[in-house]
């Protein structure tokens, strides 16, 4: 699969770009696990076009984890426009363009998702776009507003004329949210229509390797993104590929080795942010990690309110301790 020169292999896995939680820290592990391309956390063009810090710091991408792309999200087309000449100078290998968020605050600005409802802006927000930077733009959207407006097919085709270099559809409509199945019949007539030469990208209910084999083998997308799967479980990069390439499951991830994981999460985040703020912004991530164990609530809770690194290191290595391999698991 290729996104106009770049190279990404075949049956390539996505991260998908998720505001809080795809951090620096957070790709630099899914990227140890096997992603195979990546994006930043959402990033508003209101706030780089007023040259909001916390906006502007989103936009730092490393050479190690490329492939990597830039998403932008917003309602106006000069600011989006002048946040993809902005975001270009990072240097991503793609800017993508966020027409697919269904979150109300965003949605009902006439951002996100909100851009299904005016199909003519959407298409000419990203010629201009395109026009405006020198790197691929992507873009990332719905099957359409609700049931019975699901447009993806057409708006399909008119990105790509308008230059788009790649399309990734949630498979679901903004009105879902991210309730129910997620419906890929859409993206399977998608990758039939001979007039559609761009990739096509799956995204919803990607979340064990049986699925994913299932989603690439029935409808024949070219990548598949991984969102809300990833939560607390980014080897799963790791365990899909093996799975596509064996057609067996990898053994679960042990306590020890999730500990270890856990440890080198907490060192990267205060690399990445400070101690402080990487503490703060990592407990979520952590305590998801060990979800699972039994009788987990009272250690969770002083993981959730935990504000140095030392206490939390001892508390990674009581878990080790207690549920490890060799612990009592009780």
């Amino acid at each position: 699969m290729k996104i106009a020169g770049l190279e990404l292999g075949y049956q390539p896995l996505f991260l998908a770009p998720m505001d809080e939680v795809t951090d620096p820290s957070f790709r630099y592990i899914c990227k140890r696990y096997g992603a195979d391309m990546m994006y930043t956390e959402f990033v508003s063009s209101d706030g780089l076009v007023r040259d909001v810090k916390k906006t502007l710091r989103k936009l730092t991408v490393y050479d190690y984890e490329r492939p990597v792309g830039i998403q932008l999200y917003g309602h106006l087309a000069d600011a989006m426009v002048e946040s993809a000449r902005i975001a270009a100078q990072a240097r991503p290998d793609v800017i993508d363009l966020n027409f697919g968020c269904p979150m109300k605050k965003i949605a009902n600005r006439g951002a996100g998702a909100g851009m299904m409802r005016e199909p003519e802006k959407m298409i000419e927000m990203a010629r201009q776009i395109v026009r405006a930077v020198n790197i691929p733009v992507t873009v990332k959207t719905r099957l359409g507003w609700d049931e019975a407006h699901k447009n993806i097919a057409t708006l399909a085709e008119q990105l790509q004329d308008a230059g788009i270099a790649a399309i990734t559809v949630h498979a679901r409509t903004r009105a879902q949210m991210y309730k129910g199945e997620a419906d890929w019949t859409l993206l399977g007539e998608m990758k039939k229509n001979p007039r559609l030469r761009i990739p096509v990208i799956g995204n919803g209910n990607a979340d064990t390797p049986e699925t994913v084999k299932n989603l690439f083998d029935r409808y024949g997308v070219d990548g598949i993104m991984i969102g809300r799967a990833t939560f607390g479980h980014p080897w799963i990069f790791r365990e899909i590929k093996h799975y596509l390439q064996t057609g067996e499951r990898l053994p679960e991830m042990g306590v020890n080795e999730r500990v270890a994981l856990a440890k080198l999460h907490l060192q990267k985040s205060m690399e990445f942010k400070g101690g402080y703020v990487g503490i703060l912004e990592l407990r979520r991530h952590l305590s998801h990690y060990f979800k699972k164990l039994e009788h987990f609530k009272e250690t969770r809770l002083k993981m959730l309110t935990s504000n140095n690194a030392e206490e939390l290191t001892q508390l990674l290595d009581y878990i080790a301790e207690r549920w490890g391999e060799n612990g009592t698991k009780s």
